[in-house]
């Protein structure tokens, strides 16, 4: 299976990885323009295919009075301004069959969470709109029972399908990644990896998820040398306020110095 099926993806001639990066949720049209447009100012710079990450609703929270969304239309609107103002693909997800075709309408990847990645028909809805389906491998899962996941999406004649390893449950409170994996994976489908939700810290008494982001370098850099073909991250201007996730986020302004050091090791790994 060939990225190409992105077509912004295809016109790379570096060899380089994709990147799949933005805000955890989209908290309002000036935030995400921010993060959008200094992010493909880096991704240009270093000539890294880029896809803009947000999510329109967050519908897994641990508590009830958690921030869910602005509201679906607007964020989605946003997204779509995000890509039309930039020029670059988007990517959200999504939790029901009804998401799937509305979401479709302003978006290029869809992408199913961890958490429902076994859910047949919400992974078949997506894979019917035919827009590429990012798939979230379960905490719960191994490499191995993703070849299942694909085939949902391709039997119904999308070929478009990826893979993001977001790491396993390691008892209540952690994740881990297993590298061993993305070899496995990659016979499905394109693999990505997830640095910053796999350094989440979920199941806190308080009810807010915590996380490792200072280990976010150390796992960009562990996946691009296992050969992953795209990264995915969250970044914000201001992690401490992120309205979702910001225990886990990447500052906005660690980016550039990251995704430098990314490119001259996938390069060297190239060269071998």
């Amino acid at each position: 299976m060939q990225l190409d099926v992105i077509p912004q993806l295809k016109h790379t001639n570096s060899g380089n990885f994709f990147l799949l990066a933005g805000p955890c949720a989209i908290e309002g049209e000036d935030m995400a323009l921010h993060i959008g447009e200094r992010v493909v100012e880096i991704a240009d710079k270093l000539k890294i295919p880029y896809v803009f990450k947000g999510s329109f609703k967050k519908a897994n929270r641990s508590r009830i009075d958690s921030f869910t969304g602005i509201g679906d239309e607007k964020a989605l609107k946003i997204l779509r301004k995000v890509s039309e103002t930039f020029n670059v693909p988007t990517v959200t997800d999504i939790h029901t069959e009804q998401d799937a075709a509305m979401a479709a309408e302003y978006v290029d990847i869809l992408q199913i969470p961890a958490f429902l990645v076994r859910q047949t028909d919400l992974v078949v809805a997506a894979a019917k709109t035919g827009k590429t389906v990012n798939l979230k491998k379960g905490q719960f899962m191994s490499p191995e029972s993703m070849k299942h996941a694909v085939t949902k999406v391709t039997e119904t004649g999308n070929e478009q399908a990826i893979i993001t390893d977001r790491g396993t449950m390691f008892g209540y409170q952690d994740m881990i990644v297993d590298f061993r994996g993305i070899p496995t994976m990659k016979q499905y489908a394109p693999v990505v990896l997830d640095v910053t939700h796999s350094l989440q810290q979920p199941n806190q008494s308080s009810g807010v998820t915590g996380g490792r982001p200072a280990l976010i370098g150390t796992m960009a850099r562990a996946g691009i040398a296992a050969g992953v073909d795209g990264l995915f991250m969250e970044t914000h201007f201001d992690p401490a306020n992120a309205k979702s996730d910001g225990a886990n986020m990447l500052d906005l302004s660690l980016l550039e110095k990251l995704l430098t050091d990314l490119v001259a090791i996938r390069k060297t790994i190239n060269s071998l």
